[in-house]
């Protein structure tokens, strides 16, 4: 199944920097928004003119430059910690904040500068996106079979954060020797992905069922592919008091790993958003809404630095430099 994104259907990614011999069509505001478009992920940066060879004779044409997106993958081998919710939300609130894409009036492709991917192939992302419709305030592509494409996440034109869903489960394999991702669609993707990852997102719940295979994720996939990460408390309930959340901080400050100081905490209103088809930034305007929406705007200020925070080392102070007692001159 060839690439989907919510403005289209069967793009590829692949192939962002081929030329065309006819020019751009121009079309009207309003047919824009009645016809689908998908983002594409362009080939490598180049920086000067580049000479192309059509079928029958060369020709100079300039070739786009783009700036390198944060690419900030959700990952855990366990399903149901929240990863689509937490990739969603965080790419709908980064996209508040950033705003909308510079517009074709003054230089820019009108496009929004945060773009959700996801190689799920269940595909839970795509329909939630679908719900929200034209609303959506981001790009999102649906991208699980086009490793080309997920090669080249970080240069697609005019993003600066794309945010990665990954799929529902992933079947580690067991021999330590072997690559732990092993063989097969979602294994090849998800590894097209981590090699072009800024940062991992590892999504926890507080209960000790999550503990394991979130050791198993850290410690087998993102440690050994030298990549930044940050473990999020996701889907706490306040009403269930704090044993569950401070027994779950404890695990993971014990493991030594970075630990996100926001925790998303569980409301209905994130439950039923992908059915009303609504992102977070869209929630009414009341106190529970509000709260909800504070969670994802921590997280993403936490996220958008993108570099996790090393331990503050002690400043070294200049030792006084040892007073020699002076020798008393002896009269003879």
């Amino acid at each position: 199944m060839g690439l989907r994104g919510r403005r289209g259907e069967a793009a590829c990614l692949q192939g962002r920097g081929e030329l065309r011999d006819q020019p751009r069509r121009t079309r009207s505001r309003r047919h824009t928004r009645s016809r689908p478009h998908a983002r594409r992920v362009p080939a490598p940066k180049r920086t000067r003119t580049a000479k192309v060879t059509t079928s029958k004779t060369p020709q100079t044409r300039p070739i786009r430059e783009y700036l390198v997106a944060h690419v900030h993958v959700i990952l855990n081998q366990k399903g149901g910690v929240g990863k689509s919710t937490l990739a969603v939300n965080l790419a709908a609130v980064t996209a508040d904040v950033l705003g909308a894409g510079t517009a074709k009036s003054a230089g820019g492709d009108g496009q929004p500068p945060v773009v959700a991917v996801s190689i799920d192939p269940q595909g839970s992302a795509v329909w939630w996106s679908e719900r929200v419709g034209e609303d959506l305030p981001f790009d999102f592509v649906q991208a699980h079979d086009d490793l080309a494409g997920l090669a080249a996440l970080s240069r697609i034109p005019s993003a600066q954060h794309v945010f990665v869903d990954t799929p529902g489960w992933l079947d580690l394999a067991e021999d330590d020797g072997a690559d732990p991702l092993g063989k097969g669609a979602a294994a090849d993707a998800l590894r097209a992905v981590l090699s072009n990852a800024t940062d991992v997102i590892v999504p926890v719940e507080p209960e000790p069922l999550s503990f394991q295979p979130t050791q198993r994720t850290i410690e087998r996939v993102v440690k050994p592919r030298g990549l930044p990460f940050r473990v999020v408390i996701n889907n706490w309930d306040p009403r269930d008091g704090k044993a569950d959340l401070t027994q779950t901080r404890a695990f993971v400050e014990a493991q030594g790993w970075p630990l996100a100081r926001t925790v998303v905490r569980h409301y209905k209103l994130h439950t039923r958003a992908s059915a009303d088809g609504l992102v977070v930034t869209q929630y009414g305007a009341n106190r529970v809404a509000l709260q909800a929406r504070e969670d994802f705007f921590r997280l993403a200020l936490e996220v958008g630095l993108a570099a996790i925070p090393k331990p503050a080392r002690k400043p070294r102070t200049k030792s006084a430099p040892k007073s020699t007692p002076k020798k008393k001159k002896v009269n003879v």
